[in-house]
């Protein structure tokens, strides 16, 4: 989002002064116009061979997509010299001299430049291939077009017609030669498509012959319809000859060029021999689009005479060859001439007197296509007009030499006249006219009065004074506009300015028909209107017309915008504004009447649609307020007065009267109107820091302070985006600095800090001193307890600002860093406040999820009922005290002690953790390292500010990270000083969370190498981007690295979200990669440099306790953080340096009391033991030597027995973790060990050599552990058991086997075993419990968690060894540990089992009295037995399924060869899931050819098997429990706890099948024992023995039959009956199917044919079962009855039908007869009785359509 940009918008857009702009330019050059008719012209023959006349080309452009001409005519003569010469020198009316408008081209150029042009320059603004390039030859009058045309149409190439036609052009010339006659015309393409590329490779099409009847432009049109269809084409006759042309682009710098007006443009030479180029003037079209203000003086009016009807006049007796001079005059008396404007044609004067059209051979009606251009005067009045005067061409010399009568060439056939202006304005478009006999003087005055009267001269008409001529005008004008509104408007102007006296009711009129004005007109005359209105607006007398002029404006600026042309607004206010002057007396200053004028408009009841277009580009108008300020001030000379004296009250008022009235609008209009209200709040922030520049600053922060007071907390997105956004542009002031300060800022230390006032929390008092920067971080405090994106956008604009300061060289210097580093210093209280939310270690390889945070962010959205409670700010924003309730709803943690608001955050954090969790695999870190919140903590503590809860919910990676980055930029700015005042005003758990922020540093900013970067890269979908400097220098001067600044911090993109305007290639990644690495160096480097300011200043308060104490835990934590982190070689330098130190100051941390401090140490110094570089080898194991000699020395030279156990601890875990030491470079690090103890000389004569060999000896037997984990990380099973046989060797030393225990936890958890890794911890916990009991410290040892699990009794082999010297368990060791089990048995869903744990830690509670614990702990039980019933009900807990695992081949499973165990799964896994496990990872072990899986469950003969396989068998077991056992495992968890036995059944029969008829079934059914109980601290358990029955086929039977009748038994029992269950039961016993389900045991064995096969016992015992059978199914069909709904009645029926049957048959079976009517003593005496009994009405639905039958399994 724009907020979040890093925007310099204190440097504006680039604007650049209004200029002259051209569309697509080309540059046309004429090369050679040939026909094939050829000879040479000179009187003696010599000479080239020519064209045997001249003829004449003009060129101009056709768009036959708009139908139109869209340039002027390009005239063009090629005509040979010796040609030129066939026509005599121009009779005298014509030859004009250089005209009245030449005198100033004169100057510059010689008239011989311009006199044949050959190149032009056309320009098109729109250019698409519709575009024509035509070309009209013309050739000196001679006669009709066919005539002249035939001798050149004929392919005979012959000498005779060449010199004939000679002949008769010669003779023509000499006569006629003034006049031409249209002759041919060509056309060829421009352009390839709409961007403008030319086609140079079209060429001219042929040359056709002129229709007379075809010649207007019209007609040109047409023919360019039909261009491109040869067939249409091919109709026209054609001349032979070719026109050669050739056309280019127009390079930037063209040289050598005149413009429309013949003024030459820049880079001109003025040598005579220069080839000069013409401009053509492009007739752009009337849209706003295309339009642009006008910079260039044109003034051209383009004359063009269309037709005449002459055929029915009578007024002349001949009028044919007509010819129309065209003149413009400046008046109509007698001896007036025509003005000299009129532009010349090749080879004559440049401007001449008139100009003749194209003249038709005998045609009464001609049409022309001529245009006349005409250079207008400056000024126009009534006067001017065109005059045409017609004459009749005598083609036809009198050759008779007999007749004496002077040879007449024209006569005169009438005249007309047009008047230029009309109302002021150029009379343009066409227009026809009536044609006059005669022209007396004063013609113009001529008026019809009607009735056949006149005024004016007597004048004789043609033709009744029809409209005969028909002419169109086209003006190209910068000084007069064809817009009647805007000519009224600038004629009121003009009358205005020369003092005319005019009625303020009629500009007001005017100004509102401006918004009537055409878009095009508009833009062209942009400067001009816009300096008008502001004129206007000083000198109004009414605020009417104020507003007026404000509307026009608005509109104007309106209209430009939605044309997409608002940088024309943009040069008029940077380059065309200017400010009227002022005049005292007058009191008028734009800036002040445009105040007001725009407060009038947004008041609430004017016009919405305009202040909405004002409020949607306010920008115009604040920019003219500013500029208007500035040059009022500079003008008047008020610069260097006091800023509260340079502007009047009178404009203070009006400024806040426009803010306040403009606010509104802002925060009630963003819904509907969303734009508007984003472009007012930026223009009006811009408008404000602008503001700091020239007015009163305290005013200004006024003006701040209130508009901050009319946002409030829980306002909408749009309203925080506006608010950021305002602050962000206000806080860009250049000035930024100083305005915060309230004291000088000078070089070097202003005072010492210990004097300055610090504040490291938002007081009133910080606020008052520091305007700006206060109210900035108070409102990113609160946003902080805002929903996410609130959240974002006011860190954004907060490190944004900071990156800014960075990287200003004006407060370079350190004294200056630290100085600004104070403005921030408030921002340690807000983080420490939100520390538990910026609390996140684990970094997310990939950006936060958006969905978990949009539920959160809904879960606290403002109920709607209670918006009442959002209270009315007062207008004093710094009023911190909120209403507490209200912080409370928005942030969702109610405050606790009301009961009004909804507690909406209350969600239990447990309560998510379903029977289905997805358990959280994995951390990176190892688990002790990781931050243990317990989940079972029900609400996490959250620091409260003041008297306002805080929210609790974490911020995602990216608000983190750029929190901290401000966090450690003022960290490194500060100066010393500062920090120690800080620490000492900080209260001790402030000091605390200050350090844990520092850790969260290093885990947010840790390095993660360049393939994740690079994956990363690809990875990322596109993500919001700050966009900041990619390229800051990476600098790094000074040794200690220390003073870099935190620049590039600016340059690393939020949380690895890379950005993707970079693309993904090696060197992007690697730039990448550098940033991060240099930032994770930097944030290092500082957090050391905190560190070690801190150890020295405190030493007392961490030597506590033998620098047991929490704070010495703290900062220890932050070390560790350090030395886990990827660091770099340079940094790990400083680390190893700052841990010496550390070791050096604080010797009784690490040797006495409790291990863990000196453990952490040497697991991390142990890694780095491994390293890749040998330089970090080398000093780890310095610094690991230097810790064993330290120990040495502190026991006063006796022993290190300390960190002896705690090395082999450490190494044991890296192996555990398999990091993979043992390798060559850990056997370096230990020699590097050994080879110091040798050569220390100071403890030469004592054992401490010896004792570090035998360590280092010690250690490579425990790598000899690792070879075997390697080759087992794959197989979770037996990388456990390796795990667990060396835990079991370690029985003699409690902390190893400890370590052990715990690895095996986190391989459970990474796997989700998390029963398993509960266990583990139960384990450890009777481990140290048994500890304790021994050392009498503790009463009860690991015999109390007999309850819990049996195999317990490992844990009581401890024994007393060396290994006992340096334990240091303690009941607070325990108490940990227990909690730990606590929270595993409940993520394992054991819930059961909690309390027994809790049962060893209440009393210590109890004893300590700690009520708040134990308030907790009941809590935790209390929601553990809700869990309990909860589960109990659903049934929807899943503790495990079993299976029977055998492998076989001795070749491959060696040692487990022939072994079976008992493996447990998770949930409900399928025997195929365990299976394909099995089968892949033993697949990938001996190669996938190697392995096969047995299907058969039955016992395997391993000779029977190819030794060239593996061989497994994956059987599916249940846990096996007799009927005794059963009695006392009553619920559904004490069935699937520590159960040992497991039992399988197998089908077969006699004869050697599988399966067989009822009767001959047997089964074999297998009991398995395991050596211990599940769960246990494995998945897997080796088989102890095997048990086998094997049940004869009446045994299967009465087994199968009571299974049946449990079953039944069961469903009718359970309190919400299961009914789809039921009748499912119910179809498979009473549909009665011959071959199938209980009757075919009943004939099987019952009937008398077969009752003396088997035993009587057992035929009894069946017969019983039969009954109980019975009697269950009548059971049921009666629960089933109460239950159903009549939709089921019938299917109730049919089942009582078949029931009745099945008893019937079974009676006959049985010979226990019983007849439904009366009752027998029976053996089933209840079976009736049930049917009697069933009645009531059904209830309940059930599943139709299910298949009635069951089969014997």
């Amino acid at each position: 989002s724009d907020a979040q940009k890093l925007d310099f918008s204190g440097i504006e857009p680039e604007i650049k002064p209004f200029e002259e702009k051209f569309g697509k330019r080309i540059h046309v050059k004429c090369n050679d116009l040939a026909f094939n008719l050829q000879s040479c012209v000179a009187e003696n023959e010599e000479g080239p061979t020519t064209n045997v006349e001249p003829f004449f080309i003009t060129l101009s452009l056709f768009d036959i997509k708009n139908n139109r001409k869209i340039s002027a005519d390009f005239h063009v003569d090629l005509n040979h010299p010796s040609v030129r010469q066939m026509i005599t020198s121009t009779p005298p009316q014509q030859n004009n001299g250089w005209g009245d408008c030449s005198k100033q081209i004169q100057n510059v150029i010689h008239e011989t430049m311009l006199q044949y042009p050959k190149q032009g320059i056309f320009s098109v603004t729109c250019p698409h291939p519709d575009i024509f390039l035509v070309a009209r030859i013309e050739k000196v009058l001679q006669g009709s077009i066919t005539h002249c045309a035939e001798p050149y149409m004929k392919s005979t190439d012959s000498s005779k017609v060449a010199q004939k036609v000679l002949k008769n052009a010669k003779q023509a010339c000499h006569r006629l030669g003034q006049y031409r006659m249209p002759f041919a015309w060509a056309a060829r393409t421009l352009f390839k498509d709409t961007m403008g590329t030319l086609d140079k490779s079209a060429r001219f099409s042929a040359l056709y012959k002129q229709d007379s009847n075809k010649l207007s432009n019209e007609d040109m049109l047409k023919f360019l319809v039909d261009f491109r269809k040869p067939e249409k084409m091919a109709k026209l006759p054609v001349i032979l000859g070719n026109l050669d042309v050739t056309i280019d682009n127009v390079a930037p710098d063209f040289p050598n060029y005149v413009n429309s007006s013949y003024i030459p443009m820049k880079q001109f030479e003025t040598n005579s021999k220069t080839a000069v180029t013409f401009e053509v003037e492009e007739f752009v079209p009337c849209i706003p689009k295309h339009t642009q203000p006008f910079t260039i003086y044109n003034n051209h009016l383009y004359v063009y005479p269309k037709q005449l009807k002459y055929d029915s006049q009578k007024s002349f007796a001949k009028a044919r060859n007509i010819a129309i001079s065209v003149e413009f005059r400046d008046s109509d008396e007698e001896d007036s001439q025509p003005l000299k404007c009129i532009y010349g044609r090749p080879g004559g004067p440049i401007f001449v007197r008139n100009a003749f059209a194209t003249v038709l051979h005998h045609q009464q009606n001609p049409e022309f296509y001529d245009e006349i251009k005409v250079e207008l005067p400056t000024q126009l009045h009534e006067k001017h007009h065109l005059l045409f005067t017609f004459y009749h061409v005598s083609c036809d010399s009198s050759s008779k030499g007999t007749t004496k009568k002077k040879d007449v060439i024209e006569m005169q056939v009438g005249y007309a006249w047009l008047p230029l202006l009309k109302d002021g304005r150029v009379v343009i478009n066409e227009q026809h006219m009536p044609v006059s006999f005669n022209l007396p003087p004063g013609y113009l005055s001529y008026q019809e009065l009607g009735m056949g009267k006149h005024s004016g001269p007597e004048i004789k008409w043609v033709d009744g004074a029809k409209q005969l001529l028909k002419i169109s005008t086209h003006l190209v004008s910068t000084v007069y506009s064809q817009d009647q509104h805007l000519n009224n408007f600038f004629q009121y102007c003009q009358k205005t300015e020369t003092g005319v006296q005019v009625l303020g009711n009629d500009l007001v009129k005017y100004l509102k028909s401006l918004h009537a004005m055409e878009g095009h007109v508009m833009i062209a005359f942009l400067p001009t209107i816009l300096n008008q209105l502001f004129r206007v607006l000083t000198r109004a007398t009414q605020e009417e017309v104020a507003v007026n002029v404000t509307r026009v404006m608005i509109h104007v600026v309106s209209q430009c915008h939605e044309e997409g042309l608002e940088s024309y607004l943009r040069s008029y206010v940077k380059y065309v504004y200017k400010a009227e002057p002022y005049i005292a007396s007058e009191y008028k200053t734009v800036h002040e009447e445009l105040t007001k004028a725009m407060t009038t408009i947004l008041k609430p009841s004017a016009d919405f649609l305009t202040s909405n277009k004002l409020l949607k580009y306010s920008w115009f108008f604040f920019e003219v307020l500013i500029k208007s300020m500035a040059q009022h001030l500079i003008e008047n000379g008020k610069v260097k007065l006091l800023r509260n004296q340079r502007f009047p009250a009178s404009y203070h008022h009006a400024v806040e009267t426009l803010v306040n009235m403009l606010m509104p609008h802002i925060t009630q209009k963003y819904k509907e109107n969303p734009e508007a209200s984003k472009n007012a709040n930026h223009s009006l922030a811009v408008f404000i820091k602008r503001c700091f520049t020239f007015m009163d600053r305290g005013f200004v922060f006024k003006q701040i302070n209130n508009y901050i007071s009319c946002f409030a907390p829980g306002d909408p997105k749009a309203l925080f985006e506006f608010k950021f956004e305002f602050l962000r542009v206000v806080c860009n002031h250049e000035h930024y600095i100083p305005l915060n300060l309230p004291m000088p800022f000078g070089k070097g230390r202003i005072q010492r800090y210990q004097d300055l006032q610090l504040d490291f929390s938002l007081t009133d008092e910080f606020c008052k001193n520091h305007f700006v920067v206060g109210l900035l971080l108070r409102e990113v405090g609160n946003a902080l307890q805002e929903f996410r994106d609130a959240r974002q956008i006011a860190i954004g604009v907060l490190k944004n600002l900071m990156i800014k300061h960075s990287s200003d060289d004006r407060y370079s210097s350190r004294s200056q860093e630290a100085r600004t580093a104070t403005l921030y210093l408030p921002l340690f209280g807000l983080l420490i406040e939100n520390v538990q939310r910026i609390n996140v270690k684990d970094v997310s390889p990939f950006p936060v999820n958006q969905s978990t945070n949009a539920a959160k962010d809904e879960l606290i959205s403002l109920p709607p009922g209670n918006v009442t409670l959002t209270p009315q700010k007062s207008g004093n924003t710094l009023d911190t005290h909120l209403h507490k309730d209200l912080f409370g709803v928005i942030s969702g943690t109610a405050s606790p002690h009301t009961s009004s608001t909804p507690n909406i955050n209350y969600v239990k954090s447990a309560d998510s953790r379903g029977s289905l969790i997805s358990t959280d695999s994995g951390n990176s870190l190892p688990e002790r390292n990781s931050d243990k919140s317990n989940s079972l903590d029900k609400n996490q503590q959250c620091g409260s500010s003041g008297n306002s809860m805080v929210r609790c919910d974490k911020l995602d990676q990216a608000e983190i990270r750029n929190l901290l980055m401000c966090f450690l930029h003022i960290l490194k700015s500060m100066s010393d000083d500062a920090l120690f005042t800080y620490w000492n005003k900080a209260s001790t758990s402030e000091v605390m969370d200050f350090f844990t922020i520092s850790e969260v540093c290093l885990h947010q900013f840790q390095y993660m190498g360049k393939r994740y970067i690079a994956r990363n890269q690809e990875g990322l979908g596109p993500i919001v981007h700050d966009r900041k400097s990619q390229t800051l220098p990476v600098s790094r001067n000074r040794t200690g690295l220390m003073h870099a600044r935190l620049q590039q911090l600016s340059s690393l993109d939020n949380s690895l979200t890379f950005n993707h305007s970079y693309g993904h290639s090696d060197a992007d990644v690697l730039h990448q990669a550098l940033l991060e690495a240099n930032i994770a160096t930097e944030v290092c480097l500082t957090v050391l440099d905190t560190l070690s300011l801190f150890t020295m200043a405190y030493k007392n308060q961490l030597v506590a306790d033998h620098g047991h104490n929490p704070l010495m835990k703290k900062v220890f934590d932050v070390y560790i953080c350090v030395l886990q982190k990827n660091q770099s070689e340079t940094a790990l330098k400083n680390v190893f340096a700052a841990l010496r130190s550390l070791i050096y100051k604080f010797p009784s941390t690490f040797y006495e009391g409790r291990a863990d401090m000196c453990a952490a140490l040497c697991y991390e110094i142990l890694k780095c033991c491994n390293s890749k570089l040998s330089t970090i080898r080398t000093d780890a194991s310095q610094l690991l030597y230097f810790l064993m000699r330290n120990n040495f020395d502190y026991t006063g030279k006796k022993s290190f027995v300390r960190t002896h156990l705690q090395v082999i601890i450490s190494v044991s875990q890296l192996i555990a973790d398999v990091v993979g030491i043992g390798g060559t470079r850990f056997q370096q690090s230990l020699s590097i060990i050994n080879n110091c103890a040798n050569s220390d000389r100071l403890i030469k004569h004592t054992t401490f050599s010896s004792d570090v060999k035998d360590l280092t000896k010690r250690i490579r037997t425990v790598l000899m552990a690792t070879a075997q984990m390697k080759e087992h990380e794959n197989d979770p099973e037996m990388l456990v058991d390796l795990q667990y046989s060396l835990a079991k060797s370690y029985a003699s030393t409690p902390e190893l086997r400890k370590t052990w225990l715990d690895s095996m936890a986190r391989i459970h958890v990474k796997n989700g075993d998390l029963s398993e890794a509960a266990m583990c911890y139960v384990h450890v916990a009777a481990l140290v419990a048994e500890y304790l009991t021994r050392k009498g410290m503790f009463r009860q040892g690991c015999t109390t968690f007999r309850v819990i699990t049996p195999n317990i009794e490992e844990e009581a082999s401890m024994m007393e060894d060396v290994g006992m010297q340096d334990v240091h368990f303690n009941e607070d060791v325990l108490m940990e540990l227990l909690e730990q089990c606590a929270d595993g048995l409940w993520k394992a869903e054991r819930y059961e089992l909690i309390a027994d744990i809790y049962k060893l830690i209440i009393p210590i509670y109890e004893k300590r009295r700690d009520f708040e614990r134990l308030a907790h702990l009941y809590d935790t039980l209390h929601r553990a037995y809700s869990k309990v019933t909860e589960v109990m009900h659903t049934g929807k807990r899943l503790l495990g399924t079993y299976f029977r695992v055998a492998f076989f081949g001795q070749g491959f499973f060696e040692d487990e060869d022939g072994k079976e165990y008992i493996y447990k799964e998770p949930k409900l896994t399928p025997l195929s899931e365990i299976s394909q496990r099995l089968l892949k990872l033993y697949a990938d072990k001996f190669g996938s050819e190697n392995v096969k899986m047995i299907q058969d469950s039955g016992k395997v003969n391993p000779k029977d098997l190819d030794s060239k396989y593996a061989y497994i068998q994956v059987t599916h077991v249940t846990p096996y429990f007799e009927e005794k056992e059963l009695q006392e495992r009553r619920t559904e968890f004490e069935r699937s706890h520590n159960i040992r036995r497991f039992v399988f059944e197998m089908p077969f029969t006699l004869s050697g099948k599988r399966q067989g008829g009822v009767e001959e079934q047997c089964k074999r059914r297998t009991i398995l024992t395991a050596i211990h109980c599940f769960p246990y601290v494995k998945k897997r358990i080796p088989v102890m023995y095997q048990h086998h029955t094997d049940l004869n086929p009446i045994e299967v039977a009465i087994d199968e039959m009571s299974k049946k009748v449990a079953e039944l038994k069961q469903l009718c029992a359970s309190t919400d009956v299961d009914m789809i269950k039921l009748q499912l039961k119910l179809q498979g016993s009473v549909s009665v199917q011959v071959n199938a389900g209980p009757l075919a045991y009943a004939r099987a064995f019952l009937d008398d044919t077969n009752t003396k096969k088997f035993p009587d016992n057992k035929v009894k015992q069946l017969k019983e079962v039969f009954r109980q059978f019975v009697e269950a199914c009548g059971q049921a069909l009666g629960v089933n009855e109460r239950l159903i709904k009549e939709d089921q009645l019938e299917y109730q029926e049919e089942m009582k039908t078949n029931y009745r049957e099945m008893i019937r048959e079974l009676s006959d079976i049985m010979h226990e007869q019983i007849s439904s009517g009366e009752e027998k003593i029976s053996v089933m005496p209840n079976s009736l009785h049930i049917f009697n009994a069933i009645s009531g009405t059904p209830t309940s639905t059930t599943v139709h359509g299910i298949p009635s039958s069951s089969s014997v399994a």
